[in-house]
């Protein structure tokens, strides 16, 4: 029996992307394992995989108490499974996990696969910060035998800067998307219309979208602003998700004079449903891998206002959808504007969308990841 261990800083991302890949693997009668903080307080997650393993650690890459603590807790757990397959992902479990078992790797008892969900070097990054991260990822690709990247732009860097050899560096088209649940038809308009009434607007207000952590990278700031440059009252903004900017975001609605028109709605579950009520959805990131909320909205034919970023361009690369520089607000509002005006050309553009999704459906990227374990486990 293959015994896989997956290893993720917090249980978010267990949750948000890897419980297909549990399941799966599990029906072809593989051990499947987890490793991240907070997840035996899931319920998703103990269902999903065989056992859960609690660690506490930083979700800061470069603070010391990672590798004091956290290696030996890894060794422990590491002992017990007698695993052969260790897949790390996110930025603090990657390079500690990768460190903590490298002595087994290199007695030929594990193979270790790290995903890389965006670099945290960038074009866009200050020099000092991309020094450093660079850096970080040469010395942990010495603890790696696979090397595998979710966007283009991030396979080219590998390469460029050897961070492993090519022959052991994979791109991924993403961490799949379930285009069965994030489909048009998969949502009644009876749940479209139940969305409406919680927030109080009547059928055919135009809603704009942004689902997003609050912190810093995402911009909402951008997104706010621009909205109420747009100046249109009969439009409304909607932000899913949660975060430590949440209250200074709703200051600035309020200070802008738009906190009746913009709803802050928290952490949902009901993302498929907020986007298809949706004429557009916003990102307005200075950083990304390769945004899963694009995908979604792409996937419910809905439209999307991004940046020029990695990952963010290469979904909406071929027109299927609008790019603005980052920071640009004056460009998030015009974009905004085309939408409104030019509705059959933005509908036809989410549709676009839908077709340029099915490389990046779930049982693809399965399918890959099938064919790396069984070269790594050969």
């Amino acid at each position: 029996m293959t015994r896989l261990l997956v290893v993720t800083t917090v249980v978010g991302t267990l949750r948000a992307f890897l419980l297909p890949f549990a399941y799966h693997f599990r029906s072809k009668g593989w051990q499947v394992d987890a490793m991240a903080q907070g997840v035996s307080n899931s319920p998703e997650c103990l269902q999903a995989f065989n056992r859960v393993w609690e660690i506490e650690w930083s979700r800061n890459p470069l603070d010391p108490k990672n590798l004091i603590l956290a290696p030996k807790a890894i060794c422990e757990v590491m002992a017990q499974g007698n695993y052969d397959l260790v897949h790390v992902h996110t930025p603090v479990a990657a390079f500690v996990g990768r460190y903590a078992v490298n002595n087994l790797r290199k007695q030929g008892k594990c193979k270790v696969i790290y995903t890389a969900h965006g670099f945290h070097f960038h074009p866009g990054g200050k020099a000092l910060k991309n020094a450093i991260f660079l850096t970080l990822e040469k010395i942990a690709g010495n603890w790696t035998d696979y090397l595998t990247l979710i966007n283009r732009e991030d396979e080219l860097t590998a390469k460029k800067y050897n961070i492993l050899p090519p022959e052991r560096i994979r791109y991924m088209p993403g961490i799949g998307v379930d285009l069965k649940y994030y489909s048009p038809d998969a949502v009644a308009e009876s749940e479209v219309e139940r969305v409406r009434q919680e927030l109080g607007v009547a059928e055919g207000t135009p809603l704009f979208l942004c689902v997003a952590e609050f912190i810093a990278r995402k911009h909402h700031r951008d997104v706010i602003q621009a909205f109420a440059k747009l100046a249109r009252p009969e439009v409304h903004l909607v932000l899913a998700g949660r975060g430590r900017l949440l209250e200074e975001m709703q200051k600035l609605a309020s200070d802008l004079g738009v906190k009746n028109i913009v709803h802050f709605l928290g952490r949902r579950d009901d993302v498929p449903t907020l986007m298809r009520a949706s004429v557009a959805n916003i990102l307005a990131s200075e950083q990304e891998g390769l945004p899963r909320s694009v995908m979604e909205s792409l996937s419910m034919e809905i439209p999307v206002i991004g940046t020029k970023i990695r990952g963010t361009q290469e979904l909406l690369e071929g027109g299927c959808g609008l790019l603005v520089e980052v920071g640009d607000i004056e460009g998030i509002a015009k974009a905004m504007a085309w939408v409104l005006d030019r509705p059959e050309e933005a509908k036809n553009m989410g549709k676009q969308g839908r077709e340029r999704m099915a490389a990046y459906d779930v049982s693809q990227v399965i399918k890959l990841h099938e064919e790396l374990y069984a070269e790594a486990l050969a």
